[in-house]
């Protein structure tokens, strides 16, 4: 083997030890999964939500169960905490573009916001979505975020919240 040819390998084996990694200490970037655990304000697991850094944002997956059936608004919300019983101190949307509420608001989306979760007469639904833009490492910074499920439908364009209703169910993000 060449010197040249050593020289290359040796720095291609020093770069590929330096990842980038997101506050939560897991690696950032394409393939970088959080997830977080749905719960009620009397403490029932409802579902699972797993967020995937893809090339063009974080793909979403919400996985609903024991819920009540209809559309819920689903938003990520700013503060990873879920302290029962209104959810509150998981803040507003996540919202670090400073846009409106809603997909169908001229000034928005905020990178929060998701479409509604459809959830059926068994209590059970799904949503898969993603979030044009958004990063783990966005997700998991220092103060965390949640993923919210709220009461009724987001009509995707009233600032600030959709006026999906009060917040039903809610879980903190973690690095997987």
């Amino acid at each position: 083997m060449t010197k040249f040819m050593m020289m290359t390998a040796m720095g291609a084996l020093a770069l590929g030890g330096c990842a980038m990694t997101d506050t939560a200490g897991g690696a950032a970037g394409e393939g970088a999964v959080a997830t977080a655990q749905l719960i009620t304000a009397n403490g029932q697991s409802v579902g699972t939500v797993t967020a995937t850094e893809m090339v063009d944002g974080l793909q979403l997956v919400v996985e609903g169960n024991a819920m009540p059936p209809g559309p819920h608004g689903a938003h990520i919300h700013t503060v990873g905490r879920c302290d029962a019983p209104t959810f509150e101190s998981a803040g507003g949307h996540w919202n670090p573009t400073t846009k409106q509420h809603g997909m169908q608001n001229p000034a928005g989306p905020h990178v929060g916001d998701a479409p509604n979760l459809d959830v059926g007469s068994d209590g059970s639904g799904s949503l898969t979505y993603t979030l044009g833009g958004a990063t783990i490492s966005g997700l998991l910074d220092a103060d965390g975020a949640a993923m919210m499920i709220h009461a009724g439908p987001d009509d995707m364009k009233t600032d600030p919240s959709g006026n999906s209703g009060g917040r039903i169910a809610c879980g903190v993000f973690r690095a997987a």
